[in-house]
């Protein structure tokens, strides 16, 4: 049986064992290494103290608040820079004087790393989730509306030239035709940035928190607390995966035409 052709399907149960190979192999070797005695726990603790961790942290309460602070923190910062980011996407994808105005101020931010506005933040919006909200839009926004800008631009012109015949307006046809079109691949957008915004969580977190997921992996950091460094990352990335495939089951409900053949 052909398992790697071009573009084309599987059969599911080959597709969900390859799915769970790799994380498998990734498990089986961290447990050999850390058990084995290969690598000094304080460098890479074994799966067991992860747990142990998990577990403590569950009982006293300390993971729920942090996870609920960043989810807080993620969501309110993420929703502003979409706010922003897709209507200002649509008018650079559709008209090129929109374009000329926001795209060199755009392109020029998009290359300064987030982390460096920090100190600025902190002067303009002070030490509280403002801050971390500020720091979460610099690092998703100026991405994302490029994103939408692209996705706008991959309506054919003929479909608008047709529209046109039909006797709708430029802004009709934006609202009737452009953006449905251009509906799934927004949707794919939005799913690609939220997952960059919880990589500059611990950015977000790393001034003036006392709670969060990214403060705790800093703070145990200090204390050489491997396994809560560990545990958070995890956690972190486990939050990610949620919402991405929240989003993916989005996709699959709202564009069930633009998904065939996909897992």
């Amino acid at each position: 049986m052909q398992l790697l052709p071009l573009r084309e399907d599987i059969p599911r149960r080959y597709y969900m064992i390859a799915s769970v190979s790799l994380l498998t192999l990734l498990l089986v070797v961290w447990s050999i290494v850390t058990y084995g005695g290969m690598v000094d726990p304080i460098f890479l603790p074994p799966p067991d103290s992860i747990l142990k961790a998990a577990a403590a942290e569950i009982q006293d309460g300390t993971l729920w608040a942090d996870v609920k602070a960043s989810v807080y923190r993620i969501t309110v910062g993420w929703l502003i820079a979409t706010l922003f980011a897709v209507p200002i996407g649509i008018l650079m994808g559709n008209f090129k004087l929109f374009e000329g105005l926001f795209e060199p101020p755009i392109d020029l931010v998009r290359y300064m790393p987030a982390v460096a506005f920090v100190p600025l933040t902190i002067l303009w919006a002070g030490v509280g989730d403002t801050q971390k909200f500020v720091i979460l839009f610099i690092g998703t926004f100026f991405q994302e509306v490029l994103m939408i800008a692209d996705n706008v631009k991959s309506v054919p012109k003929d479909l608008i030239h047709v529209s046109y015949t039909f006797g709708l307006n430029k802004w009709e046809t934006t609202l009737r035709v452009v953006a449905p079109y251009s509906a799934p691949g927004m949707i794919d957008t939005l799913r690609i940035t939220l997952g960059w915004a919880w990589t500059y969580l611990v950015v977000a977190e790393l001034v003036a928190a006392n709670v969060g997921l990214g403060y705790t992996i800093m703070r145990s950091q200090r204390y050489l607390q491997t396994d809560k460094i560990i545990l958070g990352i995890l956690v972190i990335g486990l939050l990610g995966l949620v919402m991405d495939f929240s989003f993916k089951f989005l996709y699959h409900r709202l564009f069930p035409w633009a998904t065939t053949g996909d897992h």
